[in-house]
């Protein structure tokens, strides 16, 4: 099937929904787990769209600020960011960002709603790349419960409040991706569409910003990001951009080449590293995700507490 991804979808959405029997939240956090739920439900619907018409960039770009906008009402934390030492003597030790702090969420919502739909085009590069980041976060929620688990201030109780809610979104998340990856990887049986892409990013986005470390999160992003500074050329329309920015398929050596008009990091992959089957590109850019994640995780408990 071409869009298995809106089944995954649904079976996650009904299974997060279901969480709200069998576990006990308060109010205020019933109210984000709600809007969180709806954001992830809106962009299943745009996935499903483009699937079906193919939706133009521009359209790409503002549904995914309107299904963030649940999120952006209910979110009721700060709005003040900590300020790197060197700087603190200039504008002391945090700066309010008000709006800024909003539109920056709205951003993120937007580019992670993109960045996996954008990193795609070989079997299981999608659902591969979702499941690694959606495993680094659950370690960083657990290493914060652990760390936080002793603290019995208020902001301590905050943060393992934080970090269970985005646990009990991540782990359906991860059985669902999972479950979907068995049957994506090479040679695969089945393709996730566009529905699966926009799933991942936005559950990315609401856990990021609803829990409360989607500065950490976007470490985690980070070939998405360089996936992103490729592609601004065609995404701005400078440079033509094709509807599918796939390699080149060489039918006499069953190879992967590269595509050199196709700004993406997989074209850049092959155009360094040379021709490669799609199973070994797939294999060679999930390693490189993992150490891309694993270094995010470096920046955050050891290289953050040299500057903040």
């Amino acid at each position: 099937p071409e869009a298995l991804g809106i089944v995954i979808s649904i079976i996650f959405l009904l299974v997060t929904i279901q969480s709200q029997v069998t576990l006990e939240f308060t109010q205020e956090r019933l109210i984000e787990y709600n809007a969180g739920l709806l954001a992830i439900c809106m962009v299943v619907l745009l996935g499903f769209v483009d699937d079906v018409v193919d939706l133009k960039w521009r359209h790409k770009l503002i549904v995914p600020m309107i299904a963030s906008l649940p999120l952006l009402v209910a979110y009721k934390g700060l709005t003040y960011v900590v300020v790197p030492k060197f700087l603190r003597a200039l504008l002391g030790n945090y700066m309010n960002l008000g709006l800024l702090y909003y539109l920056y969420m709205g951003n993120i919502s937007i580019f992670c709603t993109n960045a996996i739909n954008i990193y795609a085009g070989i079997n299981g590069i999608e659902v591969g790349q979702s499941f690694i980041v959606g495993c680094f976060i659950l370690i960083h929620n657990v290493i914060e419960i652990n760390i936080n688990a002793d603290n019995d201030t208020s902001a301590g109780r905050q943060v393992v409040e934080n970090h269970m809610y985005s646990l009990t979104i991540m782990i359906p998340f991860l059985m669902c991706t999972l479950a979907l990856l068995k049957h994506n990887r090479f040679p695969s049986n089945v393709f996730v569409g566009d529905t699966f892409c926009y799933t991942a990013g936005m559950t990315f986005a609401v856990v990021g910003i609803l829990g409360h470390f989607s500065k950490t999160m976007m470490l985690f992003f980070l070939p998405q990001l360089l996936n992103f500074i490729l592609s601004v050329p065609q995404i701005l329309g400078i440079v033509f951009c094709p509807r599918h920015r796939l390699p080149r398929f060489n039918h006499e050596t069953y190879k992967l080449e590269c595509v050199h008009n196709h700004y993406t990091l997989i074209n850049a992959w092959l155009r360094v590293f040379g021709h490669t089957t799609e199973m070994q590109l797939c294999n060679v850019l999930l390693i490189f995700q993992i150490l891309c994640c694993s270094f995010g995780l470096f920046i955050r408990y050891f290289v953050s507490q040299i500057f903040f």
